[in-house]
């Protein structure tokens, strides 16, 4: 019986090639649309991740304020000030804490027998590479003996190679940092950076924290940086706890210290990254509405001028549900094949617009976080069911509109 259905729905799209295949190539753009929309979606979503992924997201900052609240019998608008106690208070306070180190950092004059710029120099413990994920791309970073050993040691960024060197072997070659002699021992891969020269962490200098203290005054610093292990919120709260205690200051004063955990921000972002899946979700579901019920209008169509012959195949013993079978296997075959086709333009969209840039167009050494519209199986079961249920509400109306039909009426039809 199934057999013979699906003969007489592929006969009558046969009958009406030009119908049928305006019908199919309207639901190929709909689903080709829903599917390239889910893939943008998700392509921003990983362009996203992949800004945050360049320096880690299990990073916390916290730099000195003022406080805004009285606490402990403290006048507010006290300044805040870090020291080397305040690191080891965090290392011994935060649970699953990995690394922690100060940072002092001051714009300097950096020399070489060639060139002079103004750039920043970071005093920073050699587990800063670990917190900030600095990869070295010639020589090494400084390590735990140089730091004991307040050896002049520094490690420069990729772009700081380029102007002091114009490209040339960096390792082992010296510069003057605000006039006192560094040898570099490592030269950094480059990193996604916007903004002016001053903001660029891809000129940045790191020394060691105990050598430090010859370019700047070290006794309070300017920042601590730490990455751990865990819940965000909860070493966040304990941070806050530790240096209230310390600092006489309440956890709750957010002016006392500013605290920037890059985990907190992701899940921002990442909330705003669903917020747009679903929006382009909804966008893609109402253009395949539209084949929907353009699909739906064909199969009225179809209705009208096949209603003697249902009524012929009523008078001949076809029940209802032969009828509704019928036209749903007609709308169910010009659905699959469209949602097919479309399935199959969406990929080659795709393979063809390749990398839309996003994030590297204001940014250098960005070009991981841009979108690629690469159609993940989730973007593909989520169209599916979308197509399914167009096909299914399109073709159901006029389905039974059939199967309800008056043999007599229908017969007398002409």
């Amino acid at each position: 019986m199934f057999k013979d259905i699906w003969g007489q729905a592929w006969e009558a799209m046969v009958y009406n090639r030009r119908r049928t295949a305006i019908t199919m190539i309207g639901m190929a753009w709909g689903i080709a649309t829903v599917v390239l929309l889910l893939a943008y979606g998700a392509g921003f979503s990983r362009a996203i991740e992949a800004i945050f992924a360049e320096w880690g997201t299990n990073i916390i900052g916290v730099f000195p304020g003022r406080t805004s609240e009285q606490a402990g019998g403290e006048k507010s608008g006290a300044q805040v000030r870090f020291t080397q106690d305040d690191v080891d208070r965090i290392a011994m306070s935060v649970p699953g804490i990995e690394h922690v180190s100060p940072g002092v950092q001051k714009d300097v004059t950096v020399q070489n027998e060639l060139h002079s710029y103004t750039w920043t120099v970071n005093g920073v413990f050699p587990v800063f590479q670990e917190i900030w994920k600095l990869d070295v791309d010639q020589g090494r970073f400084f390590n735990g003996m140089e730091e004991e050993q307040r050896a002049h040691v520094c490690v420069i960024g990729s772009e700081s190679k380029e102007k002091l060197f114009s490209g040339g072997w960096a390792i082992g070659e010296s510069i003057r940092l605000n006039g006192v002699l560094f040898t570099i021992v490592g030269v950094l891969k480059p990193k996604m950076q916007e903004g002016g020269e001053q903001n660029d962490r891809n000129r940045q200098i790191y020394v060691p924290y105990s050598t430090m203290s010859d370019v700047k005054d070290t006794k309070y610093l300017d920042a601590i940086w730490f990455n751990y292990r865990g819940n965000h919120q909860l070493a966040e709260q304990n941070l806050r706890a530790t240096l209230g205690a310390a600092h006489h200051f309440r956890p709750t004063d957010h002016n006392a210290i500013f605290v920037a955990n890059l985990m907190t921000q992701l899940h921002q972002f990442q909330i705003l990254s669903l917020a747009l899946q679903v929006l382009l979700s909804l966008v893609g579901a109402l253009t395949l509405g539209i084949a929907g019920i353009g699909l739906m209008n064909i199969m009225l169509v179809a209705v009208q001028q096949r209603t003697r012959e249902i009524g012929v195949e009523k008078a001949l013993g076809a029940r209802k549900r032969h009828i509704l079978m019928q036209f749903l296997a007609e709308a169910f075959v010009i659905t699959g094949v469209g949602g097919l086709s479309g399935i199959v333009l969406a990929y080659l969209v795709s393979v063809l617009v390749g990398r839309i840039p996003f994030y590297s167009a204001i940014a250098e050494h960005a070009e991981a976080a841009d979108i690629y519209l690469k159609i993940s199986p989730a973007s593909l079961i989520v169209a599916t069911l979308i197509l399914a249920v167009t096909g299914v509400v399109s073709g159901m109306i006029p389905a039974l509109r059939a199967a309800n039909l008056d043999p007599i009426e229908a017969l007398r039809y002409e």
